[in-house]
C-alpha cells in the first residue's frame, strides 16, 4: 500500500482540469490529492481524542471529471457493521484529500477531516 510520503503526482493535464475548483494555496497539494484519488483506496486511522484511533479503509470508484460523482465506502476497525457510504462530487471529494494531505503533514496520522466526518455521518442535514 502506498502511504501519504511516497504519492505519486497525477499528471499535469489531469491537475489542469481540477485547478478551476480549489484557491491557489491549495494548488500545491492538489497533485498529490490528484495521485492519491486515482488510487481509490486509502487505509488511515480515525483519531479519537482521549482514546484509541479506529482503524479505516476507504475505498471509491474513481472518475476523471472533477463535476462526476464518487461513492466513498468507508469501514472501519474492519467490521461491516461500521459502513458508511457517501455520493459527492470528485471535485469536493479531492477538497478533502487535500485537506487530510495537510493534516498529515502536521499530524503524520492518516485521517480525514471533522467536516468529511459531518458529512459522511449526515450531521448536517436537517
Amino acid at each position: 500500500m502506498a502511504t501519504i510520503e511516497k504519492l505519486q503526482p497525477a499528471t499535469k493535464a489531469d491537475t489542469l482540469m481540477y485547478q478551476p475548483y480549489y484557491s491557489k494555496e491549495q494548488h500545491e497539494t492538489l497533485p498529490y490529492a490528484l495521485g492519491l484519488y486515482q488510487q481509490g483506496y486509502l487505509e488511515g486511522e480515525r483519531v479519537i481524542d482521549g482514546s484509541e484511533s479506529i482503524p479505516f479503509v476507504a475505498i471509491w470508484y474513481v472518475s476523471r471529471l472533477p463535476s462526476e460523482l464518487t461513492r466513498c465506502r468507508l469501514q472501519f476497525d474492519g467490521s461491516a457493521d461500521l459502513s458508511y457510504e457517501i455520493n459527492l462530487s470528485n471535485s469536493e471529494f479531492v477538497q478533502y484529500l487535500i485537506l487530510l494531505i495537510k493534516n498529515f503533514q502536521s499530524s503524520r496520522k492518516t485521517d480525514f477531516s471533522q467536516k468529511f466526518y459531518r458529512k459522511l455521518l449526515r450531521l448536517d442535514e436537517e
